[in-house]
């Protein structure tokens, strides 16, 4: 019965892996698409997302089969209640790239108002933090859960960085006004997507201790 459990809680691990490299290839193809007016990029992820939703509902399935059938406790408990948050989690960083692809089909090919460095930079440290959150996962490595929290402060300081910059742009020009205000969405979104990762490195912490650790302010 045990080595039954341990192998079908690997295929349940192995599947968050799978989303969770799914969703990161979300995060830099929205983005992509939005710095090079790929409008056909953008609507590829949208397209794509309903995949992504998919695969949660298929790893909640197993997830609730494994606590009906095995009645596991302690940290296995822990191991499969983590399982289930990380996939909500990963599920909404996918939103978040969705809204991003979104923002770029309205924008079109209408010129930027500013060459876009900061907000590319943004998803790369975003990018960064998923990919940390779910190794740390695998190697069940507490230490590199709380690196995740100190790149959500440097996503957060960046976050603010465009918002005073597209401000600036919106005061100078109104005709700025509406692009600068879809960019200041695709901000959001990065700062929130680093803010799911973050929650992944907290679910981490709680299946290897047991105890609940809040990494954002």
């Amino acid at each position: 019965m045990r080595q039954t459990f341990e192998h079908e809680l690997e295929e349940l691990f192995q599947d968050i892996l799978y989303m969770g490299g799914l969703v990161k290839k979300t995060i830099q193809k929205a983005v992509n698409s939005l710095k090079k007016h790929d409008l056909e990029g953008a609507q590829e992820v949208i397209d794509k997302d309903d995949i992504i939703d998919d695969l949660e509902l298929k790893i909640e399935e197993k997830c609730m089969s494994l606590i009906a059938r095995q009645q596991p406790m302690a940290k296995d408990l822990r191991r499969i209640g983590t399982a289930l948050k990380m996939i909500t989690d990963l599920e909404r960083i996918a939103d978040h790239s969705t809204d991003i692809a979104r923002i770029t089909l309205r924008i079109g090919d209408e010129p930027h108002i500013k060459p876009l460095v900061d907000i590319p930079r943004l998803a790369e440290i975003a990018q960064e933090m998923v990919n940390k959150a779910l190794e740390a996962f695998v190697q069940e490595d507490v230490n590199l859960a709380y690196e995740v929290c100190n790149l959500d402060d440097d996503v957060d300081q960046l976050n603010n960085q465009i918002f005073r910059e597209l401000l600036t742009y919106m005061l100078e020009d109104t005709k700025n006004i509406k692009q600068a205000t879809q960019l200041l969405f695709v901000s959001s979104s990065l700062e929130r997507i680093g803010d799911h990762a973050t929650n992944l490195g907290e679910w981490l912490i709680y299946m290897v201790t047991g105890k609940r650790k809040e990494l954002n302010d």
